[in-house]
């Protein structure tokens, strides 16, 4: 079953997600050539607690950490250590939660560290961004789940291709829905697959975290062996992009985004709902 929030839900998943925007912002900071995994893990734990709220990650399923902190081939998943200092050259993606008053945010995004970033990776970043804004202006009334992953796919396949061949959008991992557990129906796809059909319909109080991943290689993974990450079957690197979105009356609300995704969404003629927090 598929979980419809009220307007008053909504409002507290945009309270969470504002408290994950922060995290974004202050992880961002700290991703600097010499930090390690664990240091922005304790960055993301100082924003949660001066919030007032809770982690989502740390406890979930035996997860160790409140981050997610996953480097170059590392597609999802990375266990924030010590071991792990970024250095010059790095690609991080960062995947971070909040819960508020039982209600959850869930967001990622991927920065660089330092400089002299090959441009192939500069463009894997910024195609799979894109591709989570195509899919979030694809979460329309009326529309059904298969259209957001039909936007997603769509996009990445217009681009031209990256000097390996081709991008690669990751199979096993996908979107779902978010609402008062961090993960729930439906799950969502990133591309379009024949057997799942056409999805659930978008109606007002659907809630959904859109996170396309991409290689640029293979869309294939494994898991290590400590059972959480989440590697590329080919080394090679990958990109993760991720928001939490609801769905009203009045279009949609982009919770994890300080600005509800307003900026983003008019470049594809989207119109936002009014922040709920005014």
């Amino acid at each position: 079953m598929v979980q419809i929030k009220t307007p008053e839900q909504i409002v507290k998943m945009r309270e969470a997600g504002l408290v994950v925007a922060a995290i974004h912002a202050a992880t961002r900071e700290a991703a600097v050539p010499g930090a390690t995994t664990r240091d922005l893990d304790m960055v993301a734990r100082k924003v949660i607690a001066d919030a007032g709220a809770k982690s989502n990650f740390l406890g979930y399923g035996g997860f160790p950490a409140t981050i997610c902190t996953s480097v170059n081939e590392v597609v999802v998943h990375g266990i924030p250590d010590d071991k792990t200092v970024l250095k010059d050259g790095d690609v991080i993606s960062i995947d971070a939660g909040a819960i508020v008053d039982g209600w959850h945010g869930d967001a990622a995004y991927t920065a660089f560290v330092g400089t002299g970033h090959a441009p192939e990776l500069i463009e894997l970043s910024r195609v799979t961004e894109e591709s989570m804004w195509a899919g979030i202006a694809a979460m329309k009334l009326g529309n059904r789940l298969v259209d957001i992953s039909k936007a997603i796919e769509g996009y990445i396949r217009r681009q031209p291709r990256p000097a390996t061949g081709k991008y690669g959008i990751i199979e096993d991992y996908g979107g779902h829905g978010i609402g008062s557990e961090m993960h729930m129906d439906p799950h969502l796809l990133n591309y379009v697959s024949r057997k799942r059909g056409k999805g659930i319909k978008l109606v007002p109080g659907v809630c959904l975290a859109i996170e396309p991943m991409v290689s640029l290689g293979t869309p294939q993974t494994e898991v290590l062996a400590d059972d959480w990450t989440v590697i590329t079957t080919d080394g090679t690197w990958s990109s993760h992009w991720e928001h939490s979105i609801a769905l009203t009356e009045a279009g949609p609300i982009v919770l994890t985004s300080p600005d509800c995704g307003k900026a983003k969404l008019a470049e594809y003629g989207v119109t936002t709902a009014p922040d709920p927090l005014g």
